[in-house]
């Protein structure tokens, strides 16, 4: 057999020491390194006074992440006057009240959630290059109704200050003279997504002016953003996406596990005119908790009014 140049040996050899220094970064320090990704929009009717939107997600607790529990709690200090969940909050049962306790400071604000297929299943080990996969879920999935997690509790633990459950249906919050109309959606990453029915119309009660239609899934099919969109929201928000996970500078994300363009997969992006927000989340499955390129974050939006015409 024939011995490699020199020169090739010392290629595969820098080849192979940059995938470990990779890994290393990606699986020991980049997943540690908690951020606010701040983002400014001017879409609140003309006069109507500044807010401040939370929005947090994929936050894949268990009860042991003591660095990512010092960031839930350190959210509470932006004093957001609205927080939006949009789900897959736990890795075990165990992690419920741990949640409950961290983030009960921003429970005690408005807020609203919707879950992810992670509030109802359990993590389990999958092979990572199943992700590249046209759709990358287990067989039988979506037909699977027998959650093993505690998502009842949970929702509970969610809803017990106020916080509004978007599971396909509709809610309003009263925000300062904002009133902000809410539509969600079950996970669609589950196929449980089913548009809630028109909000009922009084035809002898005045359109309200100032008025903020936000619509909420977990993950972001175009099939759910398209309907959001024809139901007038002025701004949709996501998760799911983890921002691809592992990203490549000058590529992005290489997989979004869902028909959202990779482009999209993190951060703020326009979808059909409409605002769309998808959090690159917090956290990862226990099983391949690793990011690269795409530390875990929350999103802070401040929403401006419309300048006038």
């Amino acid at each position: 057999m024939r011995a490699l140049p020199l020169a090739a040996l010392g290629t595969a050899g820098a080849a192979a020491a940059t995938v470990a220094a990779a890994h290393v970064w990606a699986r020991h320090v980049e997943i540690h390194r908690y951020t606010v990704r701040e983002q400014e929009l001017r879409i609140l009717p003309p006069g109507a006074r500044t807010i401040r939107v939370l929005h947090i997600s994929d936050i894949h607790l268990v009860p042991d992440q003591s660095r990512k529990l010092d960031f839930l709690r350190h959210l509470a200090t932006y004093r957001p006057h609205l927080v939006i969940d949009t789900g897959d909050n736990i890795a075990s049962a165990a992690a419920v009240p741990v949640l409950a306790e961290a983030i009960e400071p921003l429970l005690r604000r408005p807020g609203a959630f919707v879950m992810g297929s992670n509030d109802m299943f359990a993590p389990v080990r999958k092979n990572p290059l199943r992700y590249f996969l046209p759709d990358a879920r287990p067989a039988g999935l979506t037909e699977r109704t027998d959650g093993d997690l505690p998502t009842q509790e949970l929702a509970r633990r969610l809803g017990e200050f106020g916080w509004k459950d978007l599971t396909n249906t509709r809610a309003t919050i009263e925000l300062g003279g904002l009133e902000v109309r809410l539509a969600g959606v079950d996970d669609p990453h589950l196929e449980r997504d089913r548009f809630p029915d028109p909000a009922p119309v009084e035809p002898s009660a005045p359109e309200h002016g100032n008025v903020l239609r936000l619509g909420v899934a977990h993950a972001p099919y175009r099939r759910v953003l398209d309907a959001f969109v024809a139901d007038g929201a002025e701004l949709v928000l996501a998760g799911h996406t983890h921002g691809g996970q592992l990203r490549l500078p000058g590529y992005g994300a290489l997989v979004t596990n869902c028909d959202i363009p990779r482009e999209q997969a993190r951060g703020l992006s326009i979808w059909k005119g409409v605002p769309l927000t998808v959090s690159a989340g917090m956290g990862a499955s226990p099983y391949s908790n690793y990011r690269l390129f795409t530390p875990p974050e929350a999103t802070l939006l401040t929403l401006r009014a419309r300048r006038p015409d």
